[in-house]
């Protein structure tokens, strides 16, 4: 997908791309709004408020001083955007995702979401009838040129302090190619390198419980780790 956060990454054809957060006001969507937001993006907070999705763009507004994050229903952020980034609970997905497919057709739309439940033992990966949550989403939505990446970054630092999450990588499935491009480009905003191209979109059927490992990682470990590849060219 290219082999360093070069100035193509930060072209103004790609700045002048509207990226959409569904869910933004959660943990992992306010902090990807977030990161965006800080590399001069044009985003757009979604959510079921608009009056929620108006106060988290505000607090990213006065972290970054970026003038270009406001905050919207999902269904307008989504009919805005170029590229619509979904970071919503599992529960409800499938609903929600319909409720917004005619807004959604033709567009990128990325998918972060984990399929996740939680026991005494800790969390786990949960069985999803389309084998993953970003299949799923192309199900209901097959005109949309769907990609999965972002699972694996926590909340945590994605609003954290850092300038760049340099410990990180984002892997990223899909079956259209281009689509992979543009999100991997994406990806250069956080960690500081373009995300790493890891096959189909069938595979976030593994990159989506993998999440759940992480998580018990970091708690027992009282850490912040992340997902880097070793052995590729530009890491």
């Amino acid at each position: 997908m290219g082999t360093s956060s070069s100035p193509a990454h930060d072209s103004s054809a790609h700045r002048s791309e509207t990226l959409a957060v569904v869910g933004g006001t959660g943990p992992q969507g306010k902090g990807l709004a977030y990161r965006f937001a800080a590399a001069g993006r044009r985003v757009i907070i979604g959510s079921r408020s608009a009056e929620r999705a108006a106060e988290t763009a505000a607090e990213i507004t006065e972290r970054t001083g970026s003038a270009r994050i406001s905050g919207e229903t999902n269904e307008i952020a989504c009919a805005a955007a170029d590229i619509v980034v979904l970071a919503v609970p599992f529960s409800g997905h499938s609903g929600l995702v319909s409720e917004l497919a005619p807004v959604l057709d033709g567009k990128i739309v990325v998918s972060c979401v984990n399929p996740l439940g939680f026991d005494k033992l800790g969390p786990y990966g949960l069985t999803v009838e389309d084998g993953s949550a970003a299949e799923e989403a192309q199900r209901l939505v097959p005109g949309a040129r769907l990609v999965g990446a972002f699972h694996h970054l926590s909340a945590v630092a994605l609003w954290g302090d850092s300038d760049v999450l340099s410990h990180e990588d984002v892997l990223v499935v899909g079956d259209d190619e281009m689509a992979k491009v543009v999100v991997g480009n994406l990806a250069a905003h956080i960690t500081g390198r373009p995300g790493i191209d890891a096959g189909a979109l069938r595979l976030a059927r593994q990159l989506e419980p993998l999440t759940s490992v992480l998580i018990s990682v970091n708690k027992r470990h009282k850490v912040t780790a992340g997902i880097r590849i070793a052995g590729l060219a530009h890491v």
